[in-house]
């Protein structure tokens, strides 16, 4: 499988967060060579805020930190975090659900606490079950060797991949209320795509200081236009998971959503979200074109979403920029299928700065040849005004090529 066009040259190097160990090592889970599982070890006043599929065929491990989450709130703690890929343990029946308690309880026994505090997330294949015997005795070793350093960051992106090509990194660093913050992010993603509370997997880790209600607020908040606005090829997955570890070693405590310190912080979050959720775009399954869709002139800012996340789904539209065609009319079709409103006699489309269509019909100074030519860019822009109201809404997403089908049709062969 080749390697996103868009992959970094080089990884961010990420800080320690004071407390926070990891380590990562290849189980045999399903991949042979590669790294397929990682510990992550935390502090004991760290506390966890997460947003979870809403798939109803939820993983059993979405299922497990769905109650940790809610313990979590009650002021329950985490310790540690444990991901393998290969195996998403989803669609397993009660064994799934004894897989994920094994882990639990394995991990709980090496990370000296509660089983309760033991996060679980799984990516890979559904409905194999997972026999969590194959991986359990590995994790007395990675609690011995975890580590906070900057390779032990890179090792546990690398451990949580798929069908991914490069691993996903980001972080921010920046003062909080006078205190130096740092938060550092990994993900996994490029197929399986599409927003529904949670697009993938995303772990991230800070010192800082917050109430968890606070924390929680803000990473739902912050789903929305970020993990919540992407699509690759409109599936969403049984075990999408965004969880925010922070451990509240740098002090400076936030307990006011309001506050210039929550401000401060939910900024940065935002930074590290808004990065993570471009990479997986960047590193969708075949891609060769990064596509933005803006959509303004809806009736509200949903609608306009629904609107953009229709353009962005449809297989003629990401066909058409595969094969650098500036085929505007699937944008009409797409805005239409959309079933929000929309008026066909003042709907206008731009191909980046190029306007292609004004008020329901072909601009006056549009040259097909001037549509061609930006099509051949690596970034496209697609936007559309719909005419109604104010609404407004941006969605990511990438073209659809016959990479992407080989490497569906032959996923588990």
């Amino acid at each position: 499988m080749k390697t996103s066009p868009f992959a970094p040259k080089t990884l961010p190097v990420l800080a320690p967060i004071r407390g926070v160990k990891l380590a990562a090592c290849e189980a045999g889970i399903r991949y042979q060579g590669r790294k397929d599982l990682m510990l992550a070890l935390l502090p004991p006043q760290t506390v966890a805020a997460g947003v979870l599929t809403r798939s109803k065929t939820a993983a059993a491990p979405v299922l497990w930190c769905r109650e940790r989450l809610a313990q979590s709130r009650l002021g329950g703690r985490a310790r540690a975090l444990v991901v393998n890929a290969g195996n998403a343990n989803a669609f397993t029946g009660m064994r799934g659900t004894e897989a994920v308690r094994s882990t639990a309880k394995a991990a709980a026994q090496a990370a000296q606490c509660q089983m309760d505090e033991v996060f679980i997330a799984s990516t890979g294949v559904i409905g194999e079950p997972l026999a969590p015997s194959r991986f359990l005795d590995h994790l007395v070793t990675l609690a011995e060797t975890a580590s906070d350093q900057p390779e032990s960051w890179q090792a546990a992106a690398e451990a949580i991949m798929t069908t991914d090509t490069y691993p996903k990194l980001a972080r921010w660093s920046g003062k909080v209320g006078g205190v130096p913050i740092h938060i550092n992010g990994i993900a996994k993603g490029s197929g399986m795509i599409a927003p529904d509370m949670a697009t993938m997997l995303a772990f991230m880790f800070t010192d800082a200081a917050i109430d968890q209600a606070v924390l929680q607020a803000m990473v739902a908040a912050n789903t929305e236009p970020t993990f919540n606005s992407i699509t690759v090829d409109s599936d969403t997955s049984t075990s999408d998971t965004v969880l925010v570890f922070a451990t509240g070693s740098a002090g400076a405590p936030i307990s006011d959503l309001e506050s210039d310190a929550a401000g401060q912080f939910n900024a940065g979050l935002h930074a590290v979200m808004r990065d993570l959720a471009r990479q997986i775009v960047m590193d969708g399954e075949g891609i060769s074109k990064f596509v933005t869709i803006k959509v303004t002139g809806a009736e509200n800012d949903r609608a306009a979403k629904v609107i953009a996340l229709a353009i962005a789904n449809s297989p003629l539209v990401k066909t058409a920029i595969a094969g650098e065609d500036p085929n505007w009319g699937r944008v009409v079709a797409a805005v239409g299928k959309a079933g929000e409103a929309a008026d066909r006699d003042r709907l206008s489309i731009w191909l980046g700065d190029i306007e292609v269509a004004r008020n329901g019909e072909a601009a006056a100074s549009y040259q097909e040849a001037q549509g061609a030519a930006y099509m051949k860019n690596p970034e496209i822009t697609i936007r559309v005004d719909v005419g109604i109201a104010d609404g407004q809404a941006r969605v990511w997403t990438c073209d659809l090529t016959h990479d992407y089908i080989s490497i569906n049709a032959d996923y588990r062969s």
